[in-house]
């Protein structure tokens, strides 16, 4: 079987982290029979800088062909975030109906929490986070700027449409894993309207999986006891902003957020789905040679298994189990010398088998 997949490097690290999973890809595909048809696209912050665009005007009709889109990283300096995220990683979630980022955080053997006292088995949680809608919203405004009654507003926009799928989504989820158990991300003590609205279409949907045990958080004291309790909670689901920041500080306290791999799926299987690396482009180590690759092969095998190769997948994951027990394959994040290639061979050579 072939499939044909977009590689958009992008930024930074993105170049070395992607090189790296597509060596591991190939050595999953060579295994268990699969084929790739590669196109790699030089879209990011130099095409930017060089064209006014981070990817061409056509671009979106370009990537929709393709089974999987494979993104190494996005930013740069030079390049306001605001314009690197909506030119490129924005549009292309919206367009493809990526609704659901889909991000795990696991604490592996060989790796140490900055929590005391936590080892493997602590910590295995998945944030499900809404992808398309929510306070990540174009609607919104500056009105007389540069004076004293400057206004700016953002208006978060929450449909019961987008808020329905991705609560069930979460809740089947859930619902498949061993422990059952879905937290709600919510502010619906400050947040007047969104919020009450998040926590009622939470209740609705709850009725639907009476067999998952369901409970919600204020986003604040959520992250108190993520830090406090991590073993209490499996999956977790947030908005747009809150999922974002829960994605960030669960792979954090798993150890390294280098580690942490994520999926922006459109579970319907219509249009394409993309798979990225936790992890920003880190221009201050770009090109050194020392960035950890490890998110993007984990990447790799969340892509590997949304297109229904389970084996190839587990066999990606078994081999960073593997190289993570060993200290000497650790990169600088984790407190090693290991650099970016050499991690990448190791982990190729043990999917190989």
């Amino acid at each position: 079987m072939t499939h044909r997949i977009a590689l958009v490097p992008g930024d930074g690290i993105g170049h070395e982290v992607v090189d790296e999973g597509v060596r591991v890809l190939e050595a999953a595909g060579a295994r268990f029979g699969i084929t790739f048809a590669l196109e790699r696209f030089p879209w990011g912050c130099d095409h930017y800088l060089e064209t006014g665009r981070m990817m061409p005007e056509d671009g979106l009709r370009r990537l929709a062909g393709f089974d999987a889109i494979f993104l190494g990283a996005v930013g740069a300096p030079g390049v306001p975030d605001h314009v690197s995220l909506w030119g490129l990683l924005i549009p292309i979630r919206r367009a493809f109906e990526q609704y659901v980022n889909l991000r795990p955080a696991r604490l592996f053997e060989g790796v140490a929490s900055p929590l005391a006292g936590r080892g493997p088995g602590d910590i295995d949680l998945v944030v499900v986070r809404e992808n398309s809608e929510g306070e990540y919203s174009e609607i919104g405004g500056r009105f007389r700027p540069g004076t004293d009654d400057e206004v700016v507003t953002s208006t978060a926009v929450f449909t019961r449409r987008g808020v329905d799928r991705i609560l069930r989504y979460a809740f089947e989820l859930a619902r498949s894993r061993e422990a059952k158990h879905l937290t709600a991300a919510t502010k619906s003590n400050g947040v007047l309207h969104t919020m009450p609205f998040w926590d009622e279409r939470f209740a609705v949907i709850g009725e639907e999986h009476p067999e998952v045990q369901a409970d919600k958080y204020h986003i604040d004291a959520l992250a108190a006891q993520l830090v406090r309790t991590p073993d209490r909670f499996d999956v977790l689901v947030g908005s747009n902003l809150f999922g974002d920041i829960l994605s960030d500080l669960t792979p954090a306290l798993a150890g390294s957020l280098a580690l942490a791999a994520s999926a922006n799926l459109d579970p319907t299987g219509e249009h394409p789905s993309m798979f990225e690396p936790v992890h920003g482009s880190a221009p201050d180590i770009a090109g050194q040679g020392i960035a950890n690759p490890i998110g993007q092969v984990g990447s790799a095998a969340l892509m590997l298994r949304h297109l229904g190769h389970d084996d190839a997948a587990a066999a990606i994951d078994a081999a960073i189990e593997e190289v993570l027990r060993e200290p000497t394959l650790h990169t600088p994040d984790l407190g090693g010398k290991a650099g970016t290639e050499e991690v990448g061979k190791a982990l190729a050579e043990r999917v190989a088998g």
